[in-house]
């Protein structure tokens, strides 16, 4: 590991050091990665992210590479297929949120062309740019996360409260929350 700064909560770990270093903040665009995003942040509800990230390629593969087509297609037996799948969450009620949630966003690409274009409506296009220089002055949620929840949930959308959906538009993008002494803050802050 090289002697950059970083955020403080991605530790040592290798995984989460190149999820920093790598994904973490990068605006994401592409509608079926942040469908994938939007899905393995509705399992997280409860967990710590690492634990997300380590069975990651496990639920790309249970979940057919979150292809939203197939997945609003599982029937019992596919469900119960995942549930006896110890390489990823065994919860039956996010296993099924994924589902729906597969067809609202479906829904959402029909209404406005793309996810992309929907969600990143809440923050016009851009990347929201905060100056934070200590972990502690991050917040869980903002007024932002509030409004971006509540208008997903009125679609129908499950396990996407304020706090998820906050953590869904760190990693996504939306918002620079990396610390302001971290390499990567001005990095994704003036991109080239």
């Amino acid at each position: 590991m090289n002697n950059l700064k970083r955020c403080p909560w991605c530790g040592n770990d290798k995984l989460y050091v190149k999820y920093h270093d790598e994904e973490w903040g990068v605006p994401l665009k592409d509608d079926r990665k942040l469908f994938e995003l939007l899905a393995l942040e509705s399992f997280q509800a409860g967990l710590s992210w690492i634990t997300i990230l380590r069975k990651r390629e496990s639920f790309r593969e249970a979940f057919d590479f979150f292809d939203p087509e197939i997945i609003v297609r599982y029937n019992s037996n596919k469900i119960n297929e995942l549930l006896i799948n110890d390489k990823i969450i065994r919860n039956r009620l996010k296993i099924e949120s994924v589902i729906s949630n597969a067809l609202l966003y479906l829904r959402i690409i029909g209404k406005y062309s793309s996810f992309s274009n929907y969600i990143w409506k809440f923050t016009d296009g851009k990347t929201i740019q905060n100056n934070f220089i200590s972990i502690s002055q991050i917040p869980a949620r903002t007024e932002l996360s509030d409004l971006m929840s509540k208008e997903m949930k009125k679609y129908g959308f499950r396990f996407f409260g304020s706090t998820i959906c906050y953590a869904f538009m760190q990693s996504a993008g939306m918002v620079n929350d990396h610390l302001v002494n971290c390499f990567r803050h001005a990095q994704l802050a003036n991109p080239k």
